[in-house]
């Protein structure tokens, strides 16, 4: 695949396949041909849908941002170009080259001198983040590693081999080293694994009690759909533009589309979110500010109001819903003499209350889409502002019809974009469980699990007991970005005896390991992916670019190495190599394709023509409206709770017995938030956006810092009023702390983020000024320095990320080297 010029092709990179009635007309397309004539073919066959360009062009390939082709010289990733199917390509995709070559790579298996030296029991992890490094060959390192999982296993059990590894792992259904990870752990005895994600870690539990499923990864009502039929979209805590850039697989963009059609077609849309963001601006949305953290008062005020004005649908609630008179009950202030009106809610808020009536009264007379965010779900108690939509939405009594009702995901992955019909490629699995494996923790619990051996917390109507973990391993994952108060979790990291991580760079999650292997970016080896988590659009190869840089590995080779030392190589590799399992995930795709009577070509034919196969939509599928069948019938189509029905009141959660999160959806008031006691030392309340310019941490190491970073800091929006106050202008370095941190931020002056809160991205790379002393300054910015880490609710226990209260003061020490990207000593 590599050579020292350019790659040329003759083939285009538009559509390949579209349909089984044009392939079935291709006679060539049962042999292998050179790529010339196979071009040729699918240009006589599908004429409509391919356009050849005889011009110089590169290897394709995709990431979380996008397909692209890949244009190599000498052996390096020098540009790429974007394919032409993407209705909107971003400038993430021009970081590519910048990963491949990055000077932060982690060029040889590496080993922390003080481990190396006293071993496992002996190792000086208060060392970790600051200790040297020693270079060994991957024999030495492979065997190191295999040796420590074979002694955990037999000393402590697989309960102290925590490998759930949670994170952004790189695109690719072979090369997902999570899943290479548990595959190797379930075959060698087993290991402790998390519940939930960061992302929804809230929601997907509460949506499970109220409709039945997660919901938060659920199609969506099809675009098309939403852009011929919804007269209002109300935008809760989201910014859709700069979250769809990026998809858990490659993405198809398709959203991005149907936000574009939306402003085309003038479509109100109202924006509800701290911060005017990006969506707001580029869609020129109504923009109304809430208190942060205050969601639930503000819904439960629009609640009332509907109530209250009979502007609420009684027979959808009767017929499709149960308990809303407990619902009522509460709105009313039966059992604590507190009416939730707008009025009281505004008070809370932040919102004039004749705006709140306002707004209920538009969501009631238009047909209604109501886009809820995931950021408001990662707070205290994060489980009632979903709830508390679906309870909205049930009221205005537009669910399941065109255009209305609510949506979780239009705002991740494309979500809404219409299902297409063809097969789906399913990547390597991890294999059965072994019968003693532990219960798994809740993701977001991992630090208060390190830290707290035998503790026991409530978990979704359950107990679990933290185990006494032993040995760390993180391949696809940055826990020292996703996780809040990173200076507690730096003290929980001192308490394994050993933890791995596989990474291509230096991340602050790497230089705090003790063994450390160098993996490929997904530029440097072979793959598939699928392109659109919704739609199932498109199937993409992922051709290996540049050969494996320095002396960085696959996934699959480094698992399969230490499968080799464990005595389980033939079971974890079932005998296959990379191409052949590729060729295996194919022919099983081609088998479901060809059962929904769309036809592909052979793997060979596929791999060799460096195409993409776009699968076609059918027109129905363009018009699918969720919840439309239930509520058609929802006798026949109930959903999956236990009464059938939306429960408004569940039952099942009442019988919990959690005061943290009740049997119906309600305002409780958070850990902090700024009427709290806290609020009088740290006034300024939180908002922790999503990045513009990288994906979580991903790309912070790339030249894209240079659009965002403020006096080469993470930014933070402030209002004028705020900083005015406090001396600070425009461009300054600032210092953002509380009780557990402190982080150095570049200000940036702004309206667009009301008085008395301020932004500041996750995803900054930790880099402590002294990292012998706790709670030293951070020099590029980590907001997790300053987030709380308790869980959601006792039901849930997800992450609350989103919120944290703090003091902001321009700074005044010395000026302090930002090495948040540099290379550790040895390394």
């Amino acid at each position: 695949m590599n050579n020292d010029k350019t790659h040329a092709l003759q083939v285009s990179r538009r559509r390949f396949l579209t349909g089984a009635a044009a392939l079935m007309s291709v006679p060539v397309l049962s042999g292998l041909w050179p790529k010339s004539a196979l071009a040729q073919a699918i240009s006589q066959a599908l004429p409509q849908f391919v356009a050849l360009r005889q011009a110089q062009q590169g290897i394709l390939t995709g990431a979380h941002w996008g397909a692209f082709e890949a244009i190599v010289k000498d052996g390096r990733m020098v540009d790429v170009k974007p394919v032409q199917d993407d209705p909107a390509p971003n400038e993430l995709l021009t970081m590519a080259p910048y990963q491949v070559h990055a000077a932060n790579r982690v060029k040889y298996p590496m080993v922390r001198k003080s481990w190396l030296e006293g071993g496992a029991q002996n190792c000086r992890p208060e060392l970790r983040g600051r200790d040297e490094w020693v270079r060994v060959s991957w024999d030495k390192a492979l065997t190191l590693v295999s040796e420590q999982i074979t002694r955990v296993q037999k000393e402590h059990g697989p309960q102290a081999i925590h490998a759930g590894s949670y994170g952004w792992k790189s695109v690719g259904m072979l090369h997902n080293s999570r899943t290479l990870l548990q595959r190797l752990m379930n075959l060698s005895g087993g290991f402790l694994g998390y519940a939930g994600d960061y992302s929804t870690g809230a929601a997907q539990v509460i949506m499970a009690h109220v409709v039945g499923s997660m919901e938060v990864y659920e199609q969506q009502t099809a675009w098309p759909n939403v852009i011929n039929n919804s007269e209002l979209v109300v935008l809760w805590g989201c910014n859709p533009t700069t979250t769809l850039k990026n998809s858990w697989n490659v993405p198809d963009h398709e959203g991005l589309a149907g936000f574009a059609a939306l402003k085309k077609k003038g479509t109100r849309v109202i924006s509800i979110d701290p911060v005017y963001n990006e969506t707001a601006r580029e869609l020129n949305a109504h923009w109304i500010a809430p208190r942060p953290y205050t969601d639930s008062a503000m819904i439960v005020g629009l609640a009332h109001t509907l109530l209250a004005e009979k502007l609420h649908n009684a027979d959808f609630l009767k017929t499709y819903t149960v308990g809303f008179d407990k619902f009522e009950a509460y709105l009313n202030g039966d059992d604590d003499g507190v009416v939730k009106d707008a009025n009281w809610a505004g008070a809370i808020c932040g919102i004039e209350a004749d705006d709140l009536r306002e707004l209920a009264r538009d969501m009631a007379k238009q047909r209604t889409m109501i886009m809820g965010g995931w950021g408001i779900q990662r707070q205290h108690h994060g489980e009632q502002p979903h709830w508390l939509l679906v309870t909205l939405a049930a009221m205005l009594g537009q669910v399941g019809l065109p255009g209305g009702g609510f949506g979780f995901s239009y705002h991740y992955s494309s979500g809404g974009s219409p299902t297409a019909r063809g097969g789906i490629l399913a990547g390597i699995s991890a294999g059965n469980a072994p019968k003693n494996s532990p219960t798994p923790i809740p993701v977001a619990r991992i630090a208060d699990c390190l830290a707290n051996p035998g503790k026991t917390i409530e978990f979704n109507g359950a107990k679990v007991t933290y185990p006494d973990v032993k040995m760390v391993y993180v391949a696809g994952g940055n826990t020292f970005h996703q996780h809040q108060d990173t200076n507690n979790l730096v003290k929980a990291w001192q308490h394994p005896e050993t933890i791995i991580v596989n990474e291509p760079y230096w991340t602050a999650t790497a230089k705090h390991a003790d063994i450390v292997l160098p993996a490929t970016t997904s530029y440097e080896r072979n793959d598939l992916e699928m392109g659109g988590d919704y739609s199932q659009l498109y199937v993409f190869p992922m051709h290996q670019c540049v050969t494996p840089q320095h002396e960085s590995r696959n996934d699959f080779d480094i698992f399969a190495g230490l499968a080799e030392k464990l005595g389980v190589l033939d079971a974890f590799t079932d005998g296959k190599d990379e191409m052949q399992w590729l060729k295996g995930m194919y022919d099983d795709m081609k088998a479901q394709a060809r059962d929904a009577r769309v036809a592909l070509p052979p793997f060979d034919m596929f791999w060799a023509s460096n195409n993409y196969i776009r699968f076609p939509i059918p027109e129905q599928n363009k018009q699918w409206v969720r919840f439309a069948d239930f509520r058609e019938n929802p006798l026949l189509n109930p959903l999956g709770t236990p009464s059938g029905k939306i429960e408004i009141y569940s039952d099942t959660v009442a019988k919990m017995g959690y005061s943290d999160c009740r049997g119906i959806p309600c305002w409780l008031p958070p850990h902090e938030w700024y009427q709290g006691p806290e609020a009088q030392k740290y006034p300024l309340s939180l908002n922790t956006a999503h990045p513009v310019n990288r994906l979580h941490s991903q790309l912070d190491n790339t030249p894209l810092r240079e659009k965002y970073a403020v006096a080469d800091r993470e930014a933070i929006w402030i209002h004028p009023t705020d900083a005015s106050a406090r001396g600070i202008a425009d461009g300054e370095l600032v210092r953002a702390f509380n009780d557990r941190g402190q982080i150095l931020v570049g200000a940036k002056v702004t309206a667009d983020v009301r008085q008395g809160a301020v932004r500041i991205s996750e995803g900054a790379w930790f880099d402590p000024a002294d990292p012998t002393e706790p709670g030293s300054l951070c020099k590029n910015g980590n907001v997790n320095c300053l987030t709380f880490d308790i869980g959601s609710s006792s039901l849930a226990q997800g992450n609350c990320g989103q919120m944290a209260q703090l003091e902001i003061e321009k700074y005044q020490g010395p000026v302090l080297k930002n090495t948040a990207h540099a290379v550790p000593e040895g390394a």
